[in-house]
């Protein structure tokens, strides 16, 4: 599932592209992914101009006139494409907005959403709803904002007994972070995934803190992980896998110390590790 660099990477490809301009024609090829689609969801689009275009954790808010949000979550495997003039849809191209400078000029840009598993979201509903809103609403800060530092680390693992790497999942902990990025950033701070959330304090929750902003900045730089679905806008790979110390590196000897990286499975998902470097 793409995670907060992967977002921010969709985020930033679409803003110079969206913002204040018009969607000229809307095409939305059925009724549902995850959950149904917004009904008349084509018709609500048509006509209407982008302001800005924001992230929140791993949604994708593209804000419209009349102070309305429209929001994006690309679940396991969905993904933007750009296109510069009007592309073949397939099978999986499930929505696709024609954007141009009003909404009677001639097109700028196409923006399609490629979704093959069906497991993303897109809904309408307006800004004043933002924080109410269910997928939002209980969304911890995020981890490149000024709300996230080592004292909200301590702070809200204060009495967890489980392990760190699942704290660092907990969305309502902390926005955006996903299995990719909470493995680097436990290895880059050298904290075990199986330690007790609750004895991250002092100077380890410091490091995590600083690990957690260095690894999201590094991926964003390089546009994210290319693992299995995830590519960039234009049609480009993350280059961030070239970056991973630990994740999907299991029996590989560790890059500091050559110790062989192991994996373990942690509440159903892989979670990867230098035995010797996060002891």
């Amino acid at each position: 599932m793409p995670e907060l660099p992967e977002v921010e990477t969709v985020r930033r490809a679409l803003a110079p592209v969206l913002e204040q301009q018009f969607i000229a024609a809307a095409f939305v090829g059925r009724d549902d992914l995850r959950w149904p689609l917004p009904e008349n969801l084509a018709a609500r689009l048509l006509g209407r101009r982008f302001t800005s275009v924001d992230r929140r954790g791993k949604y994708v808010l593209m804000h419209l006139d009349q102070q309305d949000i429209l929001l994006l979550h690309l679940g396991m495997s969905g993904s933007i494409r750009i296109y510069d003039t009007p592309p073949p849809l397939g099978k999986h191209d499930h929505i696709m907005l024609t954007i141009a400078a009003s909404p009677t000029a001639s097109a700028t840009h196409y923006v399609v959403l490629n979704d093959p598993r069906r497991f993303g979201w897109v809904d309408v509903f307006p800004a004043a709803h933002q924080d109410s809103h269910k997928l939002l609403r209980h969304m911890g800060p995020e981890p490149l904002g000024n709300g996230f530092s080592a004292a909200h680390l301590q702070m809200v693992f204060k009495g967890r007994q489980g392990p760190v790497k699942n704290a660092l999942l907990n969305q309502q902990l902390i926005a955006g972070i996903g299995n990719i990025y909470a493995s680097e950033a436990l290895f880059h701070a050298g904290i075990s995934p199986r330690r007790k959330a609750a004895t991250v304090r002092g100077q380890r929750a410091e490091r995590l803190a600083a690990a957690v902003v260095k690894t999201l900045r590094a991926a964003i730089e390089d546009g994210g992980t290319s693992l299995r679905d995830h590519v960039q806008p234009g049609g480009e790979i993350g280059y961030f896998v070239q970056r991973l110390a630990v994740y999907g590196r299991a029996g590989q000897p560790c890059q500091t110390c050559t110790t062989p990286i192991k994996m373990i499975v942690q509440s159903g998902r892989s979670s990867f590790y230098c035995p010797r470097c996060q002891g």
